[in-house]
């Protein structure tokens, strides 16, 4: 049994009507209770952000740590703080199946890369699972480990050998299998190996489409599954700013555009995590020890426990 598993079946026991990778959700507010009989699909509830991450500092943090972490780069600081902010913002991993709220009882990331920078290149997905107590440190380690075993060409992973055996079905055998297993997922029996590898059963998806020299984009949320946000990384670029004394500032960032579900949270809520991210983002020492508590979503209350 890995850490996750542990860390899920001490503070998260089972309950009659609770999923396997998520408990239900009995006391919310009476407005998120309803709303996903009349918003019924994440295409009808996704919101967008647009934010712009100054990155002057994380980049002098880099240069000072690089030996120290070896492999540091801007994506392991995002990620870092993205899973600092949901061990103390939890509504971000919630999730809706059949018109009920769920909480998740883990953390993790699916991320899309390329395994080489040509139109040819290989594409694939990769998951990624982090406990709320992660270093920046943990997450340079997994994602590292991750990038080195998924960069071969040739050499497909888990996703890609599923994804290539489905492709090679009939179209009637397909479309009769896809439908099963997203109704299997529906009602929560869905194989614990394929919840596992799915792309689709995530904390949240990220796209770090500026390793390619493009700007981010709003992408849309997949129905299928449990996934309910989703983040592009852009390039870097320069931004000037003209101060009343005439002084021209210049600074480095990079633009990162938010796609959330927003049965699970208000945009309130939404709005000030990505605030508290974008403040570990200069804050960046807090991120080299795990944080000091971890808050647990328990509906309209916070649950807080040790680790």
């Amino acid at each position: 049994m890995n850490k996750c598993e542990e860390y899920k079946m001490r503070h998260f026991p089972r309950k009659f009507g609770d999923r396997r990778d998520g408990w239900r959700l009995r006391n919310v507010e009476p407005i998120f209770s309803i709303m996903p009989y009349f918003m019924r699909k994440r295409l009808d509830s996704q919101v967008y952000f647009d934010v712009l991450l100054p990155i002057d500092q994380i980049e002098v943090f880099i240069k000072q740590h690089k030996e120290e972490i070896p492999g540091l780069s801007i994506m392991h600081i995002i990620i870092a703080a993205i899973v600092r902010v949901f061990s103390q913002r939890p509504k971000l991993n919630r999730f809706i199946v059949r018109n009920k709220l769920y909480a998740r009882n883990y953390i993790n990331i699916s991320l899309m890369i390329k395994r080489s920078m040509t139109d040819e290149g290989e594409e694939t997905v990769i998951k990624l699972f982090f406990l709320p107590t992660d270093t920046l440190q943990d997450v340079v380690r997994k994602v590292q480990e991750a990038l080195d075993e998924n960069k071969s060409e040739g050499e497909p992973n888990t996703i890609d050998k599923l994804s290539k055996f489905l492709s090679g079905l009939p179209p009637f055998l397909m479309r009769f299998l896809s439908s099963t297993l997203i109704r299997m997922d529906r009602f929560g029996i869905l194989p614990r190996s394929l919840e596992e590898i799915s792309p689709w059963h995530a904390s949240f998806f990220l796209s770090n489409i500026g390793s390619i020299g493009t700007e981010s984009v709003f992408h849309h949320l997949y129905e299928v599954g449990t996934c309910s946000m989703f983040m592009a990384m852009g390039q870097k670029s320069t931004q000037h700013i003209t101060r009343r004394s005439g002084e021209v500032q210049t600074f480095k960032t990079i633009r990162l555009r938010f796609t959330f579900d927003e049965r699970v949270a208000d945009g309130f809520y939404f709005a000030s995590s990505i605030r508290s991210a974008l403040k570990l983002g200069q804050q960046l020492e807090q991120l080299l020890s795990p944080p000091g508590e971890v808050v647990v979503d328990d509906g309209v209350g916070r649950k807080r426990v040790d680790l």
